[in-house]
């Protein structure tokens, strides 16, 4: 799996958990446009912003620590090269 599938599947689940019920609320809750988030979900931007992800885990009321503390981001799940 690409990595930016990963950070969008991520950001889905900890949405789910954190019941954080749509984009548009996590966008209010970040300070991130929803073109921002629209991009990172579609997995359409070019490299994401490790402020942008840090917004986006206080949103979710998470740390960017516990964000890739996931089987998500194992290297071996990843196609990185």
């Amino acid at each position: 799996m690409t990595l930016k599938r990963a950070i969008a599947l991520r950001i889905s689940n900890l949405m789910v958990k954190n019941k954080v019920s749509t984009q548009y609320k996590l966008c209010k809750n970040a300070g991130i446009t929803e073109s921002t988030l629209r991009n990172i979900m579609n997995e359409t931007y070019e490299g994401i912003n490790l402020l942008t992800l840090i917004k986006i885990c206080d949103g979710l009321g998470t740390t960017l620590q516990e964000f890739f503390d996931d089987a998500l981001f194992k290297r071996e799940n990843l196609d990185i090269d």
